[in-house]
């Protein structure tokens, strides 16, 4: 059964021990997970965003912490790499953080990421509140997380939506130095911005106590070179890869949908032997011999 290599995959902690700046692709599913994994790339995200997409639902904490487990865990069983999980904010109130906890970290996921909003969530682009929950109330959570974790390579990353809400650094400060000394292994600090700077202002001030994830969506001109430079130990790049399937998708079917055939894509789209690669079918096949 060697060809299941997530039986052997590094967790998420010993990707960032690397000593370089890491760098994690959104997906929804396994096999955008695979792809992310093929491209390069150190880790794969997990989503809420593209999950909550591929339904056809808004990312408005609608779908049950067993839906989105469910495809963390398949994309997990897929790849190579360490699947970070994106749980919102964490399915409900406090025991609820300590149930997500046993269900993730049992199934294989070596990294959570926790935000400070109130339940429930609007995803952070929408133009609507988004309302913090209590600094120390979320000190709590994330204790009561990192008592709850059986193993050292379990990663809990605490993600401040200061900025989103229209907070200023200080305050994005002073609650990322809270989660930290509440056990956070990491800090996710959000910004829509269009350019990166409140995120430098936050690492000019922030002195490399705990190891801070960025996602450069509304500002992509920032390189994964310069974010390290600046002191940044993840980049995500959470949502390109769905935008970029719908996109080629839309396009494809309008070619077949125009032409009356598929002919004039063919030599545009993956052939089934690709998929087949994919899917590891040699290797399945094998074992019925």
């Amino acid at each position: 059964m060697s060809f299941r290599p997530n039986r052997g995959y590094a967790s998420l902690r010993h990707v960032l021990s690397g000593g370089h700046i890491a760098r994690a692709v959104g997906a929804h599913d396994a096999l955008g997970a695979k792809l992310v994994e093929q491209a390069g790339f150190e880790a794969v995200w997990a989503s809420s965003f593209e999950i909550s997409a591929a339904r056809c639902l808004p990312d408005a904490s609608l779908l049950t912490m067993t839906e989105y487990l469910a495809a963390a865990s398949h994309m997990q069983h897929a790849c190579g790499i360490p699947v970070v999980a994106d749980v919102d904010t964490g399915f409900g109130g406090t025991l609820n953080i300590a149930h997500m906890v046993q269900e993730y970290e049992a199934a294989g996921i070596t990294a959570v990421c926790i935000e400070d909003k109130v339940f429930p969530k609007m995803n952070s682009f929408v133009g609507a509140a988004h309302n913090l929950l209590d600094r120390d109330e979320f000190c709590r959570r994330l204790e009561l997380a990192k008592q709850t974790q059986q193993t050292d390579s379990f990663m809990v990353i605490a993600r401040t939506e200061a900025f989103i809400s229209g907070l200023d650094a200080d305050e994005a400060l002073d609650r990322c130095a809270g989660y930290v000394d509440a056990g956070a292994d990491a800090v996710l600090v959000h910004s829509k911005e269009k350019t990166q700077h409140q995120i430098e202002e936050f690492l000019k001030r922030w002195s490399g106590r705990a190891p801070v994830v960025v996602v450069p969506t509304t500002y992509p001109a920032w390189s994964a070179d310069e974010a390290a430079a600046a002191g940044v130990s993840l980049v995500i790049y959470a949502n390109q890869a769905l935008r970029a399937s719908v996109t080629s998708i839309r396009e494809t079917l309008q070619m077949i949908y125009e032409h009356g055939s598929s002919v004039a894509v063919e030599d545009r789209i993956a052939p089934v032997k690709d998929i087949f690669d994919l899917q590891q079918l040699r290797e399945w096949m094998a074992l019925d011999k």
